[in-house]
């Protein structure tokens, strides 16, 4: 998915995982493979090729269905995504505007060969709430095929993320927020003991059944493959993750102007996932898809952007009384007494959940409700 929404805020500073640039493999690659390197990410990240083939015309090649009012374009609002063009006129709601078959999803399969068996293997390894790395081995696997179905698609892929486990040391310690660095925290920790779990198992796997082609696989690349996953995936009837080319260029919007639907199961030959116009889409419009009801925290983690006005954004909190004693003080509070409640005092906290057992640790709330609740707090004192 692009990695703009309508009032986001970019990420700004970005670095490799491991390094400024890592070359994970050397340039005398037999033709059979396709390199895995990974660069540092800038600006405007580079596509996978400098010159990738045309994605809508890939899609229209293998049997899938593009509007002809669509093209992919930087939108000033959205940047790089799936717009209206400026020449066609508007489209209207209930107008199909990609149609992709069954074929063309990149999910994670059952084992045909020796090689699937080994990646399913690993795949096995990873926790179920990384699911995106599951379905990032699969994306690896096809990235080093010089022969893979998908490489048009996976041409156009960015080289490089803005999510945050990408982001120097310093940068993630400014976010000053503990649960997202504790998930930051969580995920880089498992991307360097994946790189010990996979290199221990393809070094005794024959050449024959590598599913990286034999081509050496490091923390840089395997976190590459989860941020494409995490970033684009979709999941759709019976929760299976899958990349959906094309569609995932669309952008994001709370209030978007089309819709996925998925016809048939998943499993089904005749199976096909559309993306339908919800309202009338204007010349020169972004197409967008609501990527869910999410808190910004999760948006940062897993798409590289927050949502300056997301409804349904949360803070986590809890009633730590040392911690906003020293707040009072520093704000020229006299007294405050946070930290020693009286008893009249806990039994209002415990009223609103924010002392106790049952305390709750996360308020949705946008700044001004954010604002109020902590207001409400300190009149007790």
């Amino acid at each position: 998915m692009a990695a703009a929404a309508a009032g986001a805020t970019p990420a700004t500073a970005r670095k490799a995982l491991l390094s400024t640039t890592s070359t994970l493999l050397s340039s005398s690659l037999a033709r059979s493979r396709r390199s895995l390197s990974c660069a540092a990410a800038s600006a405007t990240a580079p596509r996978i090729a400098q010159q990738p083939p045309d994605l809508l015309r890939w899609v229209q090649r293998e049997g899938g269905f593009v509007h002809p009012g669509l093209r992919v374009a930087d939108h000033p609002e959205y940047g790089l995504g799936v717009s209206a063009t400026a020449a066609d006129g508007v489209i209207p709601p209930g107008a199909v505007l990609i149609d992709l078959p069954g074929r063309i999803p990149l999910r994670l399969r059952r084992a045909a060969n020796a090689e699937d068996a080994v990646l399913m293997q690993l795949a096995d390894q990873v926790p179920e709430e990384l699911w995106a790395m599951r379905l990032g081995l699969r994306l690896l696997q096809e990235r080093t095929k010089s022969d893979s179905f998908w490489w048009p698609y996976i041409a156009n892929l960015p080289e490089t993320f803005t999510v945050p486990i990408f982001f120097p040391g310093e940068d993630i310690k400014n976010l000053q927020y503990a649960p997202l660095l504790h998930q930051i925290n969580k995920r880089c920790r498992f991307l360097l003991e994946f790189e010990k779990e996979v290199k221990q198992k393809l070094g005794n796997v024959p050449s024959g059944d590598h599913p990286f082609c034999g081509q050496d696989v490091h923390s840089s690349s395997l976190g590459w493959a989860m941020s494409a996953a995490s970033s684009r995936a979709f999941r759709l009837h019976g929760e299976i993750p899958m990349l959906l080319p094309l569609v995932d260029m669309c952008n994001h919007s709370f209030s978007p102007n089309a819709r996925i639907v998925q016809v048939g199961d998943v499993d089904s030959p005749d199976m096909s996932v559309k993306v339908v116009a919800e309202t009338q889409i204007d010349q020169n419009a972004a197409v967008t898809l609501n990527y869910g009801c999410y808190p910004n925290d999760f948006y940062l983690l897993d798409y590289g952007f927050v949502v300056t006005s997301n409804p349904y954004d949360q803070v986590e909190l809890s009633y730590d009384g040392n911690l906003l004693d020293a707040a009072s003080m520093a704000a020229g509070v006299t007294s405050p007494n946070f930290s020693t409640p009286a008893k009249w005092q806990q039994d209002i906290l415990s009223q609103l959940n924010l002392h106790g057992e049952g305390a709750i640790l996360k308020v949705s709330s946008t700044f001004w409700r954010y604002s109020l609740f902590i207001c409400s707090i300190s009149r007790f004192y």
